[in-house]
């Protein structure tokens, strides 16, 4: 059986595929309209302490490979079962979760709207998408990665080909005359720098597919930080492009300023080719975290973070509990509504502050292996010693720090997401002292977290409970 069938090209697809959103193309319009082309010094902080945060992964996955869970079992490993489980549920499954039905959402509701005569609400072109994506992706990786490779190609060349045209005023439309920069002090542009995160969160993804990669030693992390590359030359273009052709404070509030940028640059033709990019982003997106999320949890479940059901596979060998899960999820939260509502950005921002702080636990870990581990064999290695993680340390922290620019929106958001971590770790405590049943804090040697990912393993314990 031929298990590595996916190549680098795939990687760059699957890195860009949950990165490159509808919702990622509404803040880049709130970004470059507040700032102006400064907010592309904003995005390249962003997208290098992304990157530095990519790499500790990537050695990380180089240290313990072939782990399905990914990031998941990295952290057993490093800071124990109560921390790791915080981390994954409140950084991955919440967040992900409301982030594939908001996508979802985009979806629906652009063709409500392209179809406004027949009256069919959002949620229904939203259901359909989803019940598509869920049989691609129960389907197995070959039709995953068929589908993410070409809506995502699709998706960088025609978000290119627009910024490109309008970085060099050949659109059809009127250009205008502005100042290209609105604010170039340090503390405008780094100010921003929270929600330029939110442009390059996701690259890790590519982790859970590393048994099915060609050659992974060189593809994970050369795919990693390809994405993240190529994802900030298409949002520069834009940048660049909004300058020549819509007004910066027309941009930052409009609700959706892709749409209109196309139909500045291009008139009806640009409306459109823009409506498709849209389509492409949430199709993207929405594909991207079904599937890679429910191998995600499959491997959580191997290392007993989460019910074992989520182990269990279909006859192509796609976790399809996962799956089902999260297209539950999205079909629920968009019939009821919940992921259109106005309070939906505020959430993001609570969630991608969850994120944030897996990813400085991420570079923690580097940090914690390079010391219990100084030797061990890594076919990855970040450069430059410790520097690396802790420039991923104090780069995430510091765009926790910066997640808005209102302190008391800023404070609002601390407090909620205090009231989450108190919530999950009192889940944490309970699922480790109820069914993990090891101490909370004390990390589990490697050798059986990389043992976890056999079946017999959990057979054999399975046995050794029962008997």
């Amino acid at each position: 059986m031929n298990e590595k069938k996916i190549g680098l090209a795939s990687v760059i697809a699957t890195g860009v595929g949950l990165v490159v959103a509808s919702s990622c193309l509404l803040t880049l319009g709130i970004g470059a309209g507040s700032l102006g082309t400064p907010f592309i010094i904003t995005m390249a902080i962003a997208c290098l302490v992304n990157i530095f945060t990519l790499l500790s992964i990537a050695e990380l996955n180089a240290l313990m490979p072939n782990l399905t869970g990914g990031l998941a079992q990295f952290s057993l490993a490093c800071v124990g079962p109560f921390v790791t489980i915080i981390c994954m549920v409140g950084g991955y499954l919440l967040c992900n979760s409301l982030a594939g039905s908001v996508e979802g959402a985009v979806f629906g509701n652009t063709f409500a709207e392209i179809f406004s005569d027949y009256g069919i609400p959002a949620w229904v072109f939203t259901v359909i998408l989803i019940f598509f994506l869920a049989l691609t992706n129960l389907n197995g990786v070959d039709v995953f990665i068929k589908v993410q490779d070409f809506v995502a190609y699709a998706l960088i060349l025609s978000i290119v080909a627009m910024g490109i045209m309008g970085a060099l005023g050949i659109g059809t439309g009127e250009m205008i005359e502005q100042p290209a920069a609105l604010a170039t002090d340090f503390k405008s542009i780094t100010g921003l720098c929270g929600v330029a995160f939110f442009l390059f969160v996701g690259g890790e993804y590519v982790i859970p597919l590393t048994k099915s990669c060609k050659n992974a030693k060189r593809d994970i992390p050369l795919g990693m930080v390809l994405s993240m590359i190529i994802i900030f030359g298409m949002q520069a273009f834009l940048t660049l492009g909004f300058k020549n052709y819509t007004e910066w404070g027309t941009l930052a509030s409009h609700t959706t300023p892709q749409m209109l940028y196309g139909q500045v640059l291009l008139g009806p033709l640009g409306k459109y080719w823009m409506l498709l990019i849209t389509l492409l982003a949430a199709v993207s997106s929405v594909n991207t975290v079904m599937g890679s999320l429910a191998y995600i949890l499959m491997g959580m479940a191997k290392i007993n973070l989460l019910p074992q059901i989520f182990q269990k596979v279909n006859k192509t060998g796609a976790p399809y509990v996962g799956i089902l899960l999260e297209t539950g999820i999205f079909i629920v939260l968009n019939i009821t509504g919940l992921s259109s509502t106005s309070s939906i950005s505020y959430m993001i921002s609570v969630l991608a502050v969850l994120w944030l702080i897996s990813y400085i636990i991420s570079n923690l870990n580097v940090i914690i292996l390079r010391k219990r581990l100084a030797n061990a064999p890594r076919t990855f290695k970040t450069p430059l010693g410790y520097t690396v993680p802790i420039l991923g340390m104090v780069g995430s922290a510091y765009m926790i720090y910066n997640i808005d620019p209102s302190w008391e929106v800023k404070l609002s958001l601390y407090r909620v997401v205090l009231i989450t971590l108190v919530a999950l770790g009192i889940y944490s405590f309970i699922w480790v002292k109820t069914k993990v049943k090891r101490p909370l804090f004390k990390p589990y040697p490697i050798k059986e977290v990389m043992a976890m990912e056999n079946d017999l393993y959990q057979e054999y314990h399975a046995r050794k409970k029962a008997g």
